[in-house]
């Protein structure tokens, strides 16, 4: 399970390197890790048994719905099998980066089963969001019976 948000930063190449805390949590899961655009604006890293399933639900929404093949676009259009080099990095491709905002300081986010990378300043942004958002008088939805 990953949680937890790191800032790091991206070397000259585009290349991140995964914290060693997470690196053998990555390494069980299998070798391969998928990174995929998400529609926040954020990349989304999974190791590739985590991401088959997700795939395989966005390919059979409707084709022909706008809304679903727009998400099919942004999620698997996008999406890279990417590996751990020997050093614990992985290569974020400059189509990735660009679309994400990246520049050389990023936040790596842990999210249960996968990770999110934001830029620094669109993490920042979602999390004054999300604080707003959970000030309110109601739970989110699915946060009824949760007591901290």
């Amino acid at each position: 399970m990953f949680q937890g948000a790191a800032q790091l930063n991206l070397d000259a190449k585009g290349r991140l390197a995964i914290p060693a805390r997470h690196r053998d949590a990555l390494a069980q899961a299998g070798e391969r890790l998928v990174l995929t655009a998400h529609p926040h604006r954020c990349l989304l890293l999974y190791p590739e048994p985590a991401w088959e399933p997700i795939r395989d639900k966005i390919l059979a929404a409707p084709s022909f719905d706008p809304r679903s093949a727009a998400a099919k676009r942004v999620l698997v259009g996008n999406a890279r099998s990417e590996e751990l080099d020997g050093a614990g990095r992985i290569l974020v491709a400059p189509e990735l980066r660009d679309y994400a905002g990246l520049e050389k300081q990023v936040w790596l986010v842990g999210m249960g089963s996968h990770f999110e990378i934001w830029s620094d300043a669109g993490w920042r942004r979602q999390h004054e969001t999300a604080f707003e958002a959970l000030s309110g008088d109601e739970p989110p939805p699915g946060f009824e019976g949760i007591s901290l």
